[in-house]
């Protein structure tokens, strides 16, 4: 029986990747992005996320026709206009990119995020993967862009607490460097000292998520941010051409993320 995943946000980029890598695992993949459009293998439906009723729909939309979500990848996110480049310090940029890096960057992850929770609690069984960066462990890109990340991976801690016992799962994923067809279109080596050439393709972030959800050991990640080149790398799963993808951990400090580590002295 085919399982269903939805991913937010999937018309290009990693969002496209990841629909068309569950895809060809076999899932069923509904794909929301603002115009309607996503892989040819997905199904895709028109949604602004910034609109409540419209998620609703797409929700509800997914269990009339579905036996069950049992996956959903919150990876929908939106640029303030005039942002290319992140090159602006905050003071010098308007108060109101607050409402795409943070009321898309992060209250659309969280509104998909409860009703993919009253779909999958009832079942007993789900997965609640979010996109998230080293953004939250060092600087990128703007100060924003870093709030934003480090919200959604205490988003996915506290939701893991809360789904504890419940069969479902939520996790924060960090993304390195990824190869998308704009970064590959822009005829360049490395990016920020990243090399591309050991960067991520779209589609292995979809493998190393597909692999999760089959995962016998799913539940003992609840609540956990995880690298996706470092899951790849246990999981034995490689990019496209075969090759694995850098950790971009110890450039953003190293340590210990999401859940904190424990300092047995102190219980």
């Amino acid at each position: 029986m085919s399982r269903t995943a939805l991913v937010t946000g999937g018309s290009r980029g990693v969002g496209r990747g990841v629909a068309t890598a569950l895809a060809d695992a076999g899932w069923t993949v509904y794909v929301t992005s603002r115009k309607g459009e996503g892989p040819d293998t997905t199904i895709p439906i028109a949604c602004d996320h910034t609109d409540d009723d419209a998620v609703a729909g797409v929700f509800a939309r997914i269990a009339d026709e579905t036996d069950g979500l049992d996956l959903l990848v919150n990876n929908a996110w939106a640029a303030p206009p005039g942002f290319g480049g992140f090159s602006d310090k905050f003071w010098e940029r308007p108060v109101d990119d607050w409402d795409t890096l943070i009321g898309v960057g992060v209250r659309a992850h969280y509104v998909a995020s409860v009703h993919a929770a009253q779909a999958m609690v009832p079942r007993g069984s789900g997965l609640i993967a979010t996109i998230s960066s080293f953004g939250t462990r060092g600087h990128l890109h703007s100060v924003l862009y870093g709030m934003s990340k480090a919200a959604l991976d205490k988003m996915a801690f506290d939701m893991g607490h809360e789904l504890a016992g419940t069969g479902v799962t939520a996790v924060s994923l960090w993304l390195g460097l990824i190869r998308t067809e704009l970064m590959l279109s822009l005829g360049i080596d490395e990016f920020e000292g990243f090399s591309l050439q050991r960067a991520e393709d779209p589609e292995f972030v979809g493998r190393v998520i597909a692999a999760l959800a089959d995962d016998p050991a799913l539940s003992d990640r609840n609540g956990h941010t995880l690298v996706t080149a470092e899951l790849g790398s246990t999981l034995g799963i490689t990019n496209n051409d075969g090759t694995p993808p850098d950790s971009h951990r110890t450039a953003f400090g190293g340590g210990p993320m999401f859940p904190p580590a424990v300092d047995s002295s102190t219980r």
